[in-house]
């Protein structure tokens, strides 16, 4: 019976594991769906006519198709230049509006360094490898963010000294994947013989 009760919660576990990215990516859906659908709403209200609302929305999609073409070529256009001064203003928001466009960069720019580069270091004792994020370095010091499995946005940041790490051939992708499955998707499994 207790080999049978094991079974069951093996197999349970191996289900709940394999539906678990489904119900991630289902949940992530209906979030979008819900906030355009109540945005659709207010829009829909406020215009009360089906052609304004959707005109609303294809303009709302130029404009912002038209902003993302803007700052790939040119750097960042004079409206949102306007808005970073003004938030710049209000205490409080402006530390975090900062912190969030700094985060948004890192993980967004295509020539940048820093925050592309994933490592390994020792951590949370000697002996112990974790992959982390490169967010900042000034010399031979590193700053870097140790993600928790399976959720990538929670961690550690800690500040080490380029000594204590190991560089990875892994890319931001394959590091947050690696994190996420809790280290089933791991195809640099050769770098693993590297640590010491």
């Amino acid at each position: 019976m207790q080999t049978l009760t094991k079974k069951l919660l093996n197999y349970f576990l191996i289900g709940i594991l394999a539906i678990l990215p489904i119900v991630v990516i289902l949940q992530i859906i209906i979030f979008i769906k819900e906030l355009v659908s109540d945005l659709f709403s207010i829009v829909h209200d406020y215009a009360d006519n089906y052609f304004y609302t959707a005109l609303f929305f294809a303009v709302s999609f130029i404009i912002v198709v038209s902003i993302g073409q803007k700052i790939v070529k040119k750097g960042r256009p004079w409206v949102i230049t306007i808005f970073d001064k003004m938030i710049e203003k209000i205490p409080f928001l402006n530390t975090i509006y900062r912190v969030v466009g700094k985060l948004i960069n890192m993980f967004s720019s295509h020539d940048q360094k820093v925050g592309k580069e994933v490592v390994y270091v020792e951590y949370p004792s000697p002996g112990i490898w974790v992959p982390a994020y490169v967010t900042n370095r000034y010399e031979d010091k590193y700053v870097l963010f140790i993600p928790t499995s399976p959720n990538p946005t929670s961690g550690f940041t800690v500040i080490v000294d380029q000594a204590k790490i190991i560089k990875s051939a892994m890319n931001i992708e394959e590091a947050t994947s690696f994190i996420v499955s809790v280290g089933v998707d791991y195809n640099k499994s050769a770098e693993m013989t590297q640590l010491p």
